[in-house]
């Protein structure tokens, strides 16, 4: 797969948060917290999180309060989040994907991020809110409780081959 960017395109960060998935009360996930994360990696393009109809006024203006674009959704959050996404990719509208979630149902997205040559980062919210098969598909990930994994020392986890 080719991306439609040239390497002169200005292209950072482009971060998608799985609200209902991340913002859980066992996780006590703070929205600075993952975007910090994310910029880590480079500038934010992009920093979108996605919530469903039940989620209440009070988070809505506090995470655009926070810089965040709010998508809410009366489906399902995960379609929506991957589909803008891989439509990022595809439009080369990113150098990084950044997807907070705890949920393996995005694996499918970051592989096709990586066919695009992007590079891909899981940010989990918690130790136990981690998914493992997310974490390998991804060139390198993050716990938000301090652990990040990745191929900073040479060793892969698992997008790369190794």
């Amino acid at each position: 797969m080719e991306s439609s960017r040239s390497d002169d395109d200005p292209v950072g960060v482009a971060l998608f948060v799985d609200g209902p998935n991340v913002l859980r009360e066992e996780f006590d996930v703070d929205l600075d917290d993952v975007r910090v994360a994310a910029e880590a990696e480079g500038q934010l393009v992009t920093t979108r999180l996605y919530l469903d109809e039940h989620a209440t006024p009070g988070l809505i203006q506090a995470a655009e309060a926070r810089g965040f674009e709010v998508v809410v959704t009366s489906g399902d959050v995960d379609v929506k989040l991957a589909v803008d996404a891989a439509r990022f990719a595809a439009e080369g509208r990113m150098s990084t994907l950044a997807i907070a979630s705890r949920d393996t149902d995005f694996k499918p997205v970051v592989e096709t991020a990586n066919g695009y040559g992007i590079r891909t980062l899981a940010i989990a919210p918690g130790e136990f809110g981690r998914s493992d098969a997310l974490r390998n598909a991804t060139n390198d990930s993050v716990t938000l409780d301090g652990d990040r994994g990745g191929d900073a020392d040479g060793e892969g986890n698992g997008a790369d081959g190794s």
